[in-house]
């Protein structure tokens, strides 16, 4: 979607909208930290995110591969920067094509500072000398596909301190086919509003975006508004002179200022408010959140489907998944990119998926070894195990292997009802409640456009152990409104499934539309799930020691146990599918495992004497959290 017409939107309905700004990080660890905070960053609500363009070699190719990641994998609409710094024509067109490969819309077109190694900035051979002229090539290859936004300097720029002779610069930009602005920091609301009203005055009229700095810390903030040579008034000096050496207060005094500056803005008529993180979440959001703009209870995020969709090439009118990627979504994107077309208002012929193979990047274990101990211990029975999963649905553990996220509260009704499985040794992994038309605009459980009603059957899926398996399945059998599959690792199916069709499992019915059955059960994409989690379980236990017990317990699971999901088709029924476990329980759920092979001792970061901390031990790279095990376990 462009940008030009988000900002349209938020202006007809007087509803303020913001969009966030992130660069390129220099590391590898830096770029996944930034994909986990993007994705945190998410649920405010940005209207769009920007990426900056990393000018010649590897950050160049970073913003690209980044820009696609956030369109397919996030679900941001992303605005990519393209600078004429360093860039021949061909480069450009590089770029270019990737944006639109990425699925990208929308382009930032600037001129770029000079490199650092040189002080004055000059056009490169065969490249472009100013934006407009990128502006105008943008054009001229692609049409209108790229919305194209470009600079405006309220108070001049590096090389230009007239601002009245940049707003003509402005003018021709846009001229050329501009047709949005985002500005430059400021900090003196009045500057601004005085400069908008100059770029109206000398015809400059599409839409234009404050470009708002949030306060880190007070070195930050004189070292940005020195680079930017933006003015800083006076009661800002004021206020924030006397915490500066305490940057917990200089961000809540910061808050303050930068939130009065923004409801000015909001105030004067600008609907869109453009904030550069700095690759940050905390200042922005405590700004949004003094403005009341960010998603609540009472103002909960609008979702088109009740999965974050991929607006990745040809994927933006997708709108049917199998619901066992409901907490995967990166690794489900990653695992039907090559697929040629995708599925629209129905899942078709099951057969025709072909999904992605299980070494793409994205799909296996996040984590180092020692993070994912930290986070999930070293179980040594069962009950250890499933304590997990407990954690995890309390909110005491962030993620599972095979849960990205924390627990959302659209299983708050069934937290306690899971709690009790998993303490009885049957260890949840996906879930949802039976819904009986709630208003599509529903705090929790709403998606798609207003007026609808959106209904759900009650799904679960979990592991079960090998001794209560043919009992489960018996049970399931015996009442008609169930649906189950059940499988192990090497491909053993038991199912009830009258075909290998989709079950639709969520649906909506929307005003002047046909129904939408967006997530759905169905016999191969199951299948091509239980490789992944599986496999997952196989990630998990070679975060430990080979010999160790925490390695032959999850490794024991993998192999012996069935990953089982259940469907009661009665929409009605809300608890009903909990019944079935009426009286089921793992035996012997507090005895360690038995160890086999020779026994292992783990000892600060030495096993067996052996260092492990950041070396190889049986091939492996392993790591303890210091616990001696002991010596001994009952079988």
């Amino acid at each position: 979607m462009h940008i030009r017409e988000k900002l349209a939107e938020a202006e007809r309905t007087g509803t303020p909208a913001y969009s966030f700004e992130f660069f390129p990080p220099k590391t590898a660890q830096g770029v996944q930290n930034l994909y986990d905070r993007m994705d945190r960053m998410h649920g405010l609500g940005p209207s769009f995110i920007d990426i900056t363009w990393g000018a010649g070699g590897r950050l160049s190719h970073l913003t690209c591969e980044m820009v696609k990641n956030a369109q397919a994998v996030h679900g941001l609409e992303t605005c990519m920067h393209l600078t004429c710094t360093d860039m021949e024509r061909s480069k450009v067109d590089d770029a270019l094509k990737e944006a639109y490969n990425a699925g990208c819309t929308n382009i930032l077109a600037l001129r770029g500072d000079p490199p650092r190694e040189k002080e004055k900035w000059e056009a490169t051979e065969g490249g472009f000398r100013y934006a407009k002229d990128l502006v105008l090539y943008i054009k001229e290859q692609y049409g209108d596909h790229f919305d194209i936004g470009v600079a405006g300097y309220p108070e001049g720029c590096d090389d230009q301190s007239d601002p009245d002779l940049l707003i003509d610069h402005l003018k021709e930009k846009v001229d050329a086919g501009g047709t949005f602005v985002v500005t430059q920091m400021f900090y003196d609301v009045d500057i601004f509003l005085a400069w908008v009203n100059k770029c109206r005055a000398k015809g400059v009229m599409v839409p234009i975006v404050p470009g708002i700095m949030p306060i880190q810390t007070h070195a930050a903030f004189l070292r940005r508004a020195n680079w930017s040579k933006c003015h800083i008034p006076e009661k800002w000096t004021q206020v924030l002179e006397p915490v500066k050496n305490d940057d917990a207060a200089v961000r809540e005094v910061g808050k303050g200022l930068v939130a009065e500056l923004c409801q000015k803005i909001i105030d004067a008529g600008i609907m869109h408010l453009h904030f550069y993180t700095m690759n940050l979440a905390q200042a922005t959001r405590m700004v949004l959140d003094e403005l009341g703009l960010t998603p609540s209870i009472e103002t909960p995020l609008k979702q088109a489907l009740p999965w974050r969709q991929s607006l990745g090439l040809n994927r933006r009118d997708e709108n049917v998944r199998p619901i066992f990627w409901r907490n995967r979504n990166k690794s489900y994107v990653a695992r039907t990119q090559d697929w040629d077309e995708f599925p629209n208002g129905r899942w078709g012929d099951s057969r025709s998926p072909a999904f992605g193979e299980l070494d793409a990047y994205g799909i296996g274990l996040k984590g180092t070894n020692e993070q994912n101990i930290k986070l999930w211990g070293q179980p040594r029975s069962i009950k250890d195990v499933a304590d997990v999963f407990v954690r995890y649905l309390e909110n005491e553990v962030e993620s599972l292997p095979w849960s990205e996220s924390p627990i959302t509260n659209e299983v708050d009704i069934l937290k306690e009802d899971l709690i009790r499985l998993n303490r009885r040794g049957l260890l949840t992994l996906n879930s949802q409640p039976a819904v009986d038309g709630v208003k599509s605009t529903h705090p929790i459980y709403g998606w798609g456009p207003p007026s609808g009603y959106v209904y759900q059957k009650a799904y679960l899926e979990l592991f079960v152990s090998p001794e209560l398996i043919t009992e489960l399945v018996t049970r399931t059998e015996r009442d008609p409104e169930l649906t189950y599959y059940a499988v192990n690792k090497t491909g053993d199916l038991m199912t009830n499934a009258q075909s290998d069709g989709p079950n639709a499992v969520t649906w909506g019915v929307f005003p002047g539309k046909e129904i939408i059955q967006p997530t759905i059960v169905e016999t191969i994409s199951f299948l091509a799930w239980k490789d992944e989690a599986f496999r997952l379980g196989s990630d998990w236990a070679r975060c430990h020691p080979a010999s160790s017990p925490s390695r032959q317990l999850i490794d024991k699971i993998v192999e012996t146990w069935y990953l089982v999901n259940i469907v009661h088709n009665d929409f009605h029924q809300s608890h009903a599918i909990f019944s079935l476990f009426d009286g089921l329980a793992v035996s012997g759920i507090n005895e360690p495992i038995a160890v086999d092979g020779p026994t292992v001792e783990v000892r600060g970061d030495q096993v067996n004497g052996i260092q492990v901390n950041g070396n190889q031990v049986n091939g492996h790279k392993e790591t303890t959290n210091g616990e001696p095990i002991p010596k001994a376990w009952k079988s």
